[in-house]
């Protein structure tokens, strides 16, 4: 059985929630990824992606160098273990409606790295088509935080 630590991205950048959003930004584009960890130390505290960057900072109208990570990023970080099997983790994702999950170290309970539907479909054995239709279900729409 295949486990998260053989097809996750190890050595992943995060963002402080400190950043400002512009920093963010510019980290996205010069990584070319949707989304990246928040991390206070080594401490995971939220995500943050390009789309709240899009949904919840563009609507409060101020300037992304005047908002920080802290304001927009989400607080309810969905995560699995390195040592667990690809499969749960691929389930887990489908229900949850997330196309990226950062994993942990299950002992230190610190970042080691990301894994993403793309990373299971690398692999031939990667049953993905459940889990793209669950996440693929519109959910209801997300409000922007209030300021």
């Amino acid at each position: 059985m295949t486990t998260i630590a053989e097809v996750m991205t190890p050595d992943v950048t995060v963002v402080s929630p400190q950043d400002t959003i512009q920093k963010a930004a510019k980290m996205m584009a010069e990584w070319n990824v949707g989304a990246l960890p928040v991390c206070d130390g080594k401490k995971l505290v939220g995500m943050l992606t390009d789309r709240d960057i899009a949904i919840r900072a563009v609507p409060i109208g101020k300037a992304p160098a005047d908002i920080q990570v802290s304001d927009i990023m989400s607080k309810e970080v969905r995560w699995c273990f390195s040592d667990q099997q690809m499969g749960e983790v691929l389930q887990e994702m489908g229900a949850e409606q997330v196309r990226r999950i950062p994993v942990m170290n299950r002992n230190s309970m610190e970042l080691v790295g990301i894994v993403s539907l793309g990373d299971f479909a690398a692999r031939e054995n990667a049953h993905v088509d459940k889990a793209m239709q669950e996440i693929s279900t519109p959910s209801a729409p997300v409000r922007p935080a209030p300021h």
